[in-house]
């Protein structure tokens, strides 16, 4: 992205976290009256937009797999922000017949936390481990609320209850609530994977299957191997190019991944990016003086 010199594209790196850079983000949508006066849009899963696309992945996914409506089928997403496996849960609010969603995490663990003891922490910056499947080195997944709001009956104060707490850096559980009972309703399973494992399943399919996948997909396959129920064919949601995560594909399997045309020595154009810390006020200051120029 560093490498894009459009006259209308601005690269900007924020020091810290996923988390950090999403909260000013968040922040900046949240500012009602910046926003409307400078046009201000997200195109990451904070837009509805971007899950309510996804959804159609569900149903093609499941359509490729089956061979009549009254069958099931289990889905395993690679899982941060819980944006992919949100549309996912819709999919399945819609109707179509998903037996299970199968949630993997990294070593961020925090939504697997979650769905295993019903206690949902987020982490601090230096308690976010920097990974490598690093799309989901996340630990406050901003799609999250849209799914608390569906398990609490669409109960917009007591979401507002839970994430008053989360706000505050703390936590919410509900292990001893009727939401508990209410989550197994859901369909979801979920799991961890570490480097380890990455390294071993992007082994494994390119042994077996001459099939090289990234990072972010060898978690997500791990984890729905452990994870599905045996009835149930499984379908895995690969969300990158191996490519992008060259280093560890070396690591795994001694080799380059092959990269898309055209982006074969990307890294050594020249690079443009403005690096600033997470500051709301700096980054909207930021935006104002880039569209006055």
């Amino acid at each position: 992205m560093y490498s894009l010199h459009d006259a209308n594209i601005h690269n900007i790196a924020v020091r810290g976290t996923f988390d950090d850079a999403q909260d000013i983000v968040k922040a900046v949508s949240n500012d009602h009256a910046f926003k409307a006066k400078y046009k201000i849009g997200t195109v990451n899963s904070i837009n509805w937009a971007r899950v309510s696309a996804q959804i159609v992945y569900y149903f093609k996914g499941y359509f490729a797999a089956t061979q009549s409506n009254d069958e099931k089928v289990a889905f395993s997403v690679p899982s941060g922000n819980f944006g992919n496996i949100c549309a996912g849960h819709i999919a399945r609010m819609m109707g179509l017949p998903i037996g299970q969603l199968i949630l993997a995490t990294n070593e961020n663990d925090v939504l697997d936390e979650f769905f295993r003891t019903g206690i949902y922490r987020p982490r601090a910056t230096d308690h976010t481990y920097h990974t490598s499947s690093p799309s989901m080195d996340i630990s406050k997944a901003s799609n999250f609320e849209r799914f608390i709001f569906d398990l609490v009956g669409r109960d917009a104060a007591k979401v507002r209850e839970f994430w008053s707490s989360i706000d505050a850096g703390g936590a919410f559980d509900i292990k001893g609530t009727p939401y508990w009972h209410e989550l197994s309703k859901f369909g979801f399973a979920s799991g961890k994977s570490t480097h380890l494992d990455r390294l071993k399943i992007i082994r494994e399919l390119w042994e077996d299957y001459d099939v090289m996948v990234d990072t972010h997909t060898a978690d997500g396959i791990k984890v729905g191997l452990e994870q599905r129920r045996p009835s149930l064919p499984l379908i895995c949601l690969e969300t990158a190019l191996p490519a992008k995560f060259e280093d560890t594909i070396i690591e795994a399997l001694g080799r380059n991944p092959e990269r898309p045309a055209g982006l074969e020595c990307i890294e050594k154009l020249p690079q443009c990016v403005e690096v600033m810390d997470a500051d709301l006020e700096k980054l909207k200051a930021y935006i104002v003086a880039k569209i006055l120029n």
